[in-house]
């Protein structure tokens, strides 16, 4: 009754004061009416030339001058309604909590299933009718898919073989779908929207590249999109339904797993955003998630090339450049032509085209859509493909002559945890402080996660010695090797996942080990001991650590990376074993 009695009041104050106050109300507005009237017609002949307030609009750019940057900024750095101690995260009263049974779909389910199609990305509009998959088409910049069966020219099925189970999982992944990079040694969306931005004439495109006209660049840099967020919350998912039975061996030791990141936005968030998936949203004693930094003097597995100078010298880490330009001068003379005929006063070159199909896949894992897509022709983006194919070949994998030695740390750290080992010798890009303390570095778990980059994963597939992926190479720079073995798309695609499956099996006296990329079973029969015709890409454990322990002896991380050794340009000298020259 009294909070009753107290608004009766109130009212009848207001009321009161309304009455007093609505004399000089009315006068007062008669007196504003005029004035602004009087402004009004005095400034209704300048207006033209004054500045006009926008209302924001998302398909709308603020920056009307083509291949300016637009830039939205979320969130604001002082929201006035930010009250944060009204909204608290938890208020207790949760409901019933009981959990049920690990899901264990790779151990029960009949069949395995297969990732396809990036969800809430949009395919070009002039493929919508085709069966060709433009997402598959992109290189490292496609979504991750579940490889077509035999990708790896193996028959092999997803499913443990009959009387085997999976006793243990290491799985190494890349992170989500991000903005483009710093750098572009070759191209680069932000270089070509600089460039439409530069243009010392005016020009106007018509036709299909009529949208150019009012186009702006919306791309940030390096970190990931809401798209590549979503692709590793999805795989966390994905991996706890196919394997969150191996939980069941952390709550019987007593113990809690340890996955690895890196420092870096992108790896980081990558990490969160998979254990968000893995374990929901209560991350707090579920694991351990250990961030190694990725900085130059750093030592690292995971960013290995942060300790190699000769990795990041273009001499001899980035040799792939001359391939890139030549094959781009081979795919895409139709394409400058077609393109060239629909702008005017400005003449693209190779290098610009190029970077207009750079934005078709960045665009499109950024903001969901790109007209760059509909630009080009099916059999142009396969040569797209192919010339992200060449770029990792010669700089990441089996022919850059560092790639042995930038993976080999990782295969150090894959054997310790095989055989429940400690490393012997840090004689790589091993860390010391990390890698001998069992906290950081523990050994015999039945589950490890570690996020890496696409140029890692295909370092350690180098130093694994998978030269069944190494058939066609070196690769040619003039046209694409048919039914060809490397693919960058299938190994190393945006949220890439790496498999790597312990198996006790009936018929095996001994623990078997077997490789899966993006749901691709790979034959092991390039690895020293593994069996050669193997129909289920199983290798015995110690047949696979054995090789892998004379790989990690005979590889020179001091003669690689800090070395004095010179390769010639172009097809002068190749590796197919990602291995520099010999010491005279």
């Amino acid at each position: 009754m009294r909070s009753q009695h107290k608004l009766s009041l109130d009212a009848d104050l207001l009321a009161h004061n309304g009455d007093r106050a609505r004399s000089r109300f009315a006068l007062r507005h008669v007196l504003f009416a005029f004035v602004a009237g009087f402004l009004s017609a005095a400034l209704f002949p300048l207006l033209p030339s004054l500045p006009l307030v926008q209302i924001l609009d998302p398909t709308q750019s603020l920056h009307p001058r083509p291949g300016s940057t637009d830039v939205h900024h979320y969130p604001p750095s002082h929201p006035t309604n930010a009250f944060p101690d009204l909204f608290p995260s938890d208020v207790g009263y949760p409901g019933p909590t009981p959990t049920g049974a690990e899901p264990a779909l790779v151990a029960t389910a009949p069949a395995y299933p297969l990732h396809t199609g990036p969800p809430h990305l949009l395919r070009p509009q002039a493929l919508s009718n085709s069966s060709f998959d433009i997402f598959s088409h992109w290189g490292n910049l496609s979504p991750w898919f579940s490889v077509p069966p035999q990708s790896f020219r193996i028959d092999a099925s997803l499913d443990p073989p009959q009387g085997c189970r999976i006793t243990a999982l290491h799985l190494l992944h890349r992170h989500g779908a991000r903005y483009p990079t710093g750098t572009a040694a070759y191209a680069g969306p932000a270089n070509f929207s600089a460039r439409l931005r530069h243009a010392p004439h005016k020009w106007s495109a018509h036709r299909q590249l009529a949208f150019l006209n009012d186009w702006t660049y919306k791309l940030g840099e390096e970190i990931l999109t809401p798209f590549g967020r979503q692709q590793l919350f999805d795989l966390g998912v994905s991996i706890r339904i196919k394997y969150g039975f191996l939980l069941r061996n952390f709550t019987a030791s007593n113990t809690l797993p340890v996955f690895r990141t890196e420092s870096q936005d992108r790896m980081l968030l990558s990490a969160l955003n998979f254990a968000l998936g893995f374990f929901g949203p209560k991350l707090d004693g579920q694991y351990q998630q250990l961030i190694t930094i990725e900085a130059p003097g750093f030592n690292n597995t995971l960013a290995p090339s942060k300790t190699c100078p000769n990795a990041r010298d273009p001499a001899r880490g980035e040799r792939a450049l001359p391939y890139v330009r030549q094959w781009a001068k081979v795919y895409l003379q139709a394409a400058r032509a077609r393109l060239n005929s629909q702008i005017d006063g400005i003449d693209l070159t190779i290098e610009d085209v190029y970077a207009m199909q750079q934005l078709c896949p960045y665009e499109t894992v950024a903001i969901g859509y790109s007209k760059f897509c509909e630009l080009f022709t099916e059999d142009e983006w396969r040569g797209f493909d192919y010339s992200v194919d060449l770029n990792f070949w010669y700089n990441s994998a089996f022919g850059s002559p560092t790639s042995r030695a930038l993976g080999i740390g990782y295969v150090q750290e894959l054997v310790a945890r095989l055989t429940s080992t400690p490393i012997a010798a840090h004689n790589s890009s091993t860390n010391a402080t990390i890698n001998d303390d069992p906290a950081t570095f523990p050994l015999g778990l039945s589950l490890y996660v570690d996020a890496t980059h696409d140029t890692i994963i295909l370092n350690v597939l180098t130093a694994l010695n998978l030269s069944n992926f190494a058939t066609d190479g070196p690769l040619p720079s003039d046209h694409i090797p048919t039914n060809r073995s490397f693919k960058t798309s299938h190994l190393a695609p945006f949220a890439s996942n790496v498999q790597f499956q312990l198996l006790a099996c009936d018929s095996a006296p001994e623990p078997q080990i077997r490789i899966v990329i993006n749901d691709g079973v790979t034959p092991l029969s390039s690895v020293r001991g593994c069996p050669a015709d193997e129909p289920h890409g199983l290798c015995p454990l110690s047949a696979f650590v054995s090789a892998q322990r004379e790989t990690i002896s005979k590889t020179d991380w001091t003669w690689a990376c800090h070395g004095e050794w010179n390769v010639p340009t172009g097809h002068g000298w190749n590796t197919t074993t990602g291995e520099p020259p010999a010491k005279d």
